[in-house]
């Protein structure tokens, strides 16, 4: 059901609250380098007035250091950075209490999530992060996925049944793996990038940096204002004068292709008699 816009604003070029959350874990080389390859580029990217704190996880999270304006102390965190200890990779617990401090800071917030997206011993499921998000507030995920050309590498050979059979249970995982990242970020109103070589990253950062410091802010009053916890999913389309899906052309006449990026819904507030 259409909704009538009461506010609209435009930020540019605004400074950002970030956490850059790396995956570091003694899994395999090629996600290592693109992990700490995406975290310096990232870094590179910052500006003297961005909030910036730097997490890593492995079996659990670690802060290497806190919310600093000092690009230098964000680069010695990122060295600290050098030989995993641990295989596991227990990405849900590591997003859920990442957003959990997030939620306590006012303002906007986003997380940079440099990760394979496995997840191996949890205690918390896919569910309970879902969840977390459907109820945060002001918090966005930009979720940039590692090992990408690794995964070109290891496509299933022709050989044993049993050998395919590992192939294959292998590659769903990396699927299922992708499929997360995408939903954690398009659930946020951010993006998900699967970047295959290591020149990609400074395009992709470049991209994220873009994203976050230009944006559309819309508010609306809902029609349905029933404050009684439910998720509320949202469509935002571009239309012109009369209604129609908007069109641009470029100077040739041809269409230009464009994308919405925008929080997928909302969860309602609950009264409690």
């Amino acid at each position: 059901m259409p909704q009538q816009i009461s506010g609209f604003n435009q930020t540019q070029n605004a400074p950002i609250t970030a956490v850059l959350l790396t995956e570091f874990a003694a899994t395999n080389y090629y996600f290592i380098i693109d992990a700490l390859n995406g975290s310096y580029t990232f870094a590179n990217s910052l500006k003297p007035d961005d909030w910036i704190a730097v997490m890593y996880y492995d079996m659990k999270p670690h802060i290497l250091v806190d919310f600093t304006q000092d690009k230098r102390e964000v680069f010695g965190a990122l060295r600290e950075l050098r030989q995993p200890t641990w295989s596991e990779t227990n990405l849900f617990d590591a997003l859920y209490e990442t957003i959990d401090r997030l939620d306590r800071l006012e303002g906007r917030k986003y997380i940079i999530l440099v990760s394979s997206g496995r997840d191996t011993f949890s205690k918390l499921n896919y569910d309970h992060v879902l969840k977390q998000l459907k109820e945060t507030r002001n918090t966005t995920i930009f979720a940039i996925s590692t090992g990408q050309f690794m995964r070109q590498l290891t496509d299933c050979p022709r050989t044993s049944i049993d050998v395919i059979s590992r192939c294959s249970d292998r590659r769903m995982d990396y699927l299922q793996a992708d499929n997360q990242m995408n939903t954690f970020a398009h659930m946020t109103g951010g993006q998900a990038y699967f970047p295959r070589f290591q020149a990609a990253f400074p395009e992709v950062f470049g991209d994220i940096a873009h994203s976050i410091r230009n944006q559309y802010i819309l508010a609306y009053h809902p029609s349905n204002a029933k404050q009684d916890g439910s998720y509320h999913k949202i469509k935002v389309e571009l239309t012109d004068g009369e209604g129609h899906p908007l069109k641009i052309h470029d100077q040739k006449g041809k269409d230009v292709k464009y994308v919405i990026v925008a929080r997928d819904g909302y969860k309602a507030k609950q009264v409690v008699e």
